[in-house]
């Protein structure tokens, strides 16, 4: 069995468990403890997702069948979990569907004394700290103490679609107060305890995925090279190993999600086509282009004549998985319509596990180099590292002590571009998932 497919499946019962405990004894005389797959074997087993064979062995370096795959995700499934877990099932359903329809395995079938709403959330709080220093300037020091409360509903409307939203309720802790006062282009002032940041229908069918209200998009590939926010409109993606994406929508000028780094503006209109080969499996080349079209007031000041309000950016991504654990990859996106700091360009190593969620022991650590020149920000801030308009190198390190508790470094030695200004960034982040 692949190490895909175990981790996969163990995700999908371990998110979703209320209470799980290894067995002490070794299910199996041929996975022994201490081999990568010991503790996922281990806990399939005890949840009766796997059997193994008669004379007690797992036998895994044999190639399974997809009859036999597709019986042991009914298995999960009729474990009803929930949240990431999911989300887990779902592809692998998605992917073994005429085997499972073979079985007189329906998901709704399995789901229907389940609850319609699914919650999950986080509970996240960050510290993070500058220092910028250059001739004529000085230092400067700025620090922050900033908290999230998030709750995602994900209703269940029937077999493909669902009904999707975020609500976040935010925390200074430098100034103790809850939510943050906010000045928009317009001259008025809000104070935000608890705002909705996404509300989207989502339908998923077989090799066709598609979104449409208020969702967020950051391609996984480019990592905010080019775009990293909240579209107002609609994602048409297709495809399985190879996927073609297309975005069109609006970007919000009152958003407090990334629109040029935090600048107002007018709203600004996106189309964004990408194509990229993004399965390679436990090892291979993954990659990708795209080209993002925008229109904005803004960009009147980036534009060759000073006069366009357009931004035309060709990105495109390449990398190299050597394992499950191990990736190298690159990115470079150009806007062919700025005058200058009309090109941008990352690169990084990541070595571990450590994903969206924290399962236990989870780990990654990672570093790179980034170049973010402000003319290719469509619209995207990516100030965990490397902020617009700036370069420099980077570091980070994630680790999970307990089940679904993250803890998260990053520290950031970069130069404002065109400039002798440095900005020094320390960042980090504790979550709570549930």
């Amino acid at each position: 069995m692949k190490k895909s497919v175990v981790s996969a499946l163990t995700t999908a019962l371990v998110v979703g468990a209320t209470a799980t405990t290894f067995a002490a004894a070794n299910p199996f005389s041929d996975v022994p403890a201490g081999h990568w797959a010991y503790n996922s074997v281990t806990k399939l087993a005890q949840e009766g997702v796997i059997e193994g064979y008669g004379d007690g062995t797992f036998l895994g370096n044999r190639n399974i069948t997809r009859y036999e795959m597709a019986q042991m995700i009914a298995k999960a499934m009729a474990k009803n979990p929930s949240g990431a877990s999911k989300a887990e099932l779902d592809r692998l359903a998605a992917e073994f569907r005429e085997e499972l329809d073979n079985l007189g395995v329906r998901v709704s079938e399995l789901e229907k004394h389940a609850d319609m709403v699914k919650w999950t959330g986080k509970i996240e709080y960050t510290y993070n700290h500058h220092r910028y220093s250059g001739a004529g300037t000085g230092t400067n020091r700025s620090t922050g103490h900033d908290g999230v409360f998030r709750l995602e509903p994900r209703a269940e409307v029937n077999e493909h679609w669902t009904a999707n939203a975020r609500l976040d309720a935010t925390y200074n802790g430098k100034d103790d107060v809850t939510g943050n006062d906010r000045t928009y282009r317009t001259g008025t002032t809000s104070h935000d305890n608890v705002k909705l940041k996404r509300i989207f229908a989502e339908g998923d069918y077989d090799k066709f995925n598609v979104k449409i209200g208020r969702f967020g998009f950051c391609p996984d590939q480019e990592d905010g090279l080019a775009i990293d926010t909240v579209v107002s409109g609609i994602d048409l993606n297709f495809g399985s190993k190879w996927k073609v994406d297309l975005v069109a929508g609006r970007i919000g000028a009152d958003s407090d999600e990334a629109h040029f780094g935090g600048a107002a503006g007018d709203d600004t209109d996106v189309v964004r086509l990408g194509v990229q080969y993004a399965d390679p499996g436990d090892k291979g080349l993954f990659g990708g282009v795209a080209y993002t079209w925008a229109k904005d007031a803004d960009y009147a000041v980036i534009s060759k004549d000073f006069t366009g309000d357009k931004a035309y950016v060709l990105s495109g991504t390449l990398g190299y998985r050597f394992n499950d654990m191990f990736k190298l990859w690159g990115g470079v996106a150009n806007n062919n319509k700025a005058a200058d700091n009309k090109t941008s360009w990352q690169i990084e190593a990541r070595y571990g596990n450590y994903g969206d969620y924290a399962n236990k022991g989870d780990w990654a650590v990672w570093a790179g180099y980034s170049k973010f020149s402000a003319s290719t920000a469509v619209a995207t801030d990516q100030g965990d590292d490397i902020a617009t308009g700036e370069k420099g190198w980077h570091i980070g390190a994630a680790y999970a002590p307990f089940k679904n508790v993250g803890i998260l470094l990053r520290y950031a030695d970069a130069k404002i571009i065109d400039t002798d200004i440095k900005d020094r960034h320390f960042w980090g982040r504790v979550e709570f998932f549930f």
